[in-house]
């Protein structure tokens, strides 16, 4: 069994999912949807069917000092469609401070060409918020 990150936003959702022993995490794809959920939605199902998951960890939008951010209502909104659609796996959240700032700073260090920074900071924050989570 597999567990699935999620860093969610606005317009884009970067999907992480961990390797089949639950050792390792890596960046699966970024979904476009421009907040529309249910293209979201339809695309988890498609990995649901693909891979076998047990638990969904999506990132908790929180301000630097802890409390919850604006983003944070939208997100349980969103959460809330995760456990009504798939009720019988466990759905997680995890502190996601930095992990944006954590992944254009990975991408810097890689030489990443910056038009293509859009394209894979969600997914590579998913792989941060996904790592957090299984260290815990």
């Amino acid at each position: 069994m597999r567990i699935l990150g999620i860093d969610y936003g606005d317009s884009r959702v970067g999907i992480a999912i961990t390797d089949a022993l639950g050792i390792t995490a890596q960046g699966l794809e970024t979904i476009y949807h421009k907040g529309n959920d249910k293209i979201v939605l339809k695309r988890l199902d498609e990995i649901m069917q693909k891979y076998e998951i047990d638990t969904i960890v999506i990132g908790k939008p929180l301000n630097l000092n802890g409390t919850n951010s604006k983003r944070m209502e939208i997100t349980n909104e969103f959460i809330h469609k995760l456990k009504c659609k798939y009720n019988k796996i466990k759905i997680d959240t995890q502190d996601e401070r930095l992990t944006t700032v954590e992944a254009h700073r990975t991408m810097n260090e890689l030489g990443i060409n910056p038009r293509k920074k859009k394209d894979l900071v969600d997914t590579i924050a998913a792989v941060y918020i996904l790592e957090t989570y299984m260290n815990k």
